[in-house]
């Protein structure tokens, strides 16, 4: 039985793609509930009818996010063959991910929640721990390359994967500020040089 307000042809998964385009566009606190019902046509009753809330449908967003646009720069980590090829194509990765980002650019989990408001302290911590999942993810690679020997034993390795977060975290700022993929990708090649 169809929920009351709610059209025939609601496809939920279509609906939480455009909610997540809506959301790392203008971030959760920009983010009006009108924009989401507006972006999934749909009225207010049928929005927390789907999703609960808006702070749920963000949740769900991130998810969606992390599995789908986020997951390119892990991946490309992952399939380097060495340590450099693989840190080069998560930045790359990261700059095209910063780049599709709808209407105003960078990435969903570094500008999602920005002007952090109380009620919004428990989004910012999601976020953050993603970040810092990211960061560890990095942290096992440079391992990896320790014991591969395409690092130096003497790596200061905690250091390197807190630097290439933080470059990650600069290229989707960088992109919001309009930066173009030229200029971003220019500043792939002095990064690489931690690693020297």
């Amino acid at each position: 039985m169809a929920i009351r307000g709610r059209p025939r042809s609601f496809d939920r998964d279509d609906a939480l793609q455009r909610i997540m385009e809506v959301f790392w566009a203008k971030g959760y606190e920009g983010t009006q509930l009108n924009d989401l019902t507006a972006a999934i046509g749909i009225t207010p009753p049928s929005f927390y009818a789907a999703f609960g809330s808006k702070e749920t449908a963000f949740r769900d967003a991130v998810d969606l996010y992390v599995a789908t646009v986020g997951s390119g720069t892990l991946r490309a980590l992952d399939e380097g063959a060495t340590t450099r090829e693989s840190i080069h194509a998560m930045l790359s990765s990261s700059i095209h991910t910063a780049l599709s980002a709808p209407q105003s650019g960078g990435c969903l989990l570094v500008l999602g929640v920005v002007n952090c408001q109380i009620e919004t302290e428990p989004l910012r911590e999601l976020l953050r721990h993603i970040r810092k999942d990211t960061e560890a993810h990095i942290h096992a690679r440079l391992e990896r390359g320790i014991a591969e020997g395409d690092l130096p034993n003497s790596s200061n390795i905690r250091v390197l994967a807190n630097y290439y977060s933080a470059v990650m975290q600069s290229l989707s700022m960088q992109a919001r500020d309009g930066a173009t993929r030229d200029e971003l990708e220019a500043l792939i090649d002095p990064s690489m040089t931690a690693l020297s």
